[in-house]
């Protein structure tokens, strides 16, 4: 952490502070924005692959989404879904690969990433893009996701109609909200009381509490046959979360371990990548 990270952190936990002292209410639903807004946004150039694909764009939630297709007409499609904070550009390594295996690719910025407008993102309106991509450029068959884009298809697909025929590549997917909630009230230092008003804050968005955003629970519903990429030293993503998936022994998942690779580096990983290619 650099020591411009730590003073913003140190100025953010001081504010939350002083907030949840005089409401536990607005401070939770400080947090919560909080949590649901990306603190950087890849601007970088488009990859020389991305230069080559048809530009896409449509209006959803009130967001421009921003994406790309290649090799346009084919009945087998690929979409490339990202993770927060992050945008497919990053994945640029995926498309000529699966262009060259005869797919259409398809690839969209989620809202308030990358090349799509917005401030905000939550899981359910992930997740409905997600449908929505799948119906205005659909069907797509295969998907590969990366982190809290994997949690989101998880969720798409329990709504989606799909057969045993489809292919799902999970990337150190975002297993648990839960998980991801306690992590950031442990870095900010906020205490319980505003962590139940917290859980209110999503049920009232969503209609359901935030154990429900779950792949463990989405698995139940999901019948692509599904790889699942880990590393071991994942920090943000870790192995208990993904160990507890594996041990319902869902005959339509495959674990596939790394060590040394990370959350991010993983999918940039020469031998992944081949992996993933050959799954799909």
């Amino acid at each position: 952490m650099t020591a411009a990270q730590r003073i913003a952190l140190t100025y953010i936990r001081t504010k939350f502070k002083f907030l949840s002292l005089l409401s536990k209410k607005k401070a939770a639903r400080s947090a919560f924005r909080l949590f649901c807004t990306p603190q950087k946004r890849v601007h970088k150039k488009l990859p020389p692959v991305f230069e080559k694909a048809i530009p896409l764009q449509f209006s959803f939630a009130g967001n421009a989404i921003t994406g790309w297709q290649w090799n346009a007409g084919q009945e087998q499609k690929a979409l490339i879904i990202h993770g927060f904070e992050s945008s497919v550009t990053n994945f640029d390594r995926f498309v000529q690969p699966l262009v060259d295996k005869g797919y259409e690719v398809l690839a969209f910025d989620a809202p308030a990433h990358g090349r799509s407008s917005g401030h905000t993102i939550t899981a359910p309106l992930y997740r409905d893009m997600i449908r929505e991509i799948h119906a205005r450029f659909g069907p797509v068959q295969h998907y590969l996701a990366h982190s809290f884009g994997g949690l989101a298809v998880s969720l798409a697909l329990e709504e989606i109609s799909h057969t045993s025929s489809y292919r799902l590549v999970l990337v150190a997917p975002a297993t648990e909200t839960e998980r991801a909630i306690s992590n950031f009230f442990s870095i900010l230092k906020l205490d319980t009381a505003v962590r139940r008003e917290f859980e209110k804050v999503i049920i009232q968005a969503g209609g359901v509490s935030s154990g429900w955003y779950s792949i463990k629970r989405a698995m139940q519903h999901i019948r692509a046959q599904v790889c699942w990429f880990q590393d071991e030293d994942d920090e943000v993503t870790p192995m208990a979360d993904v160990k507890a998936v594996e041990a319902e022994n869902y005959p339509n998942i495959q674990f596939v371990y790394t060590k040394g690779l990370g959350h991010s580096r993983i999918y940039r990983d020469n031998n992944v990548t081949k992996a993933i290619l050959d799954f799909l």
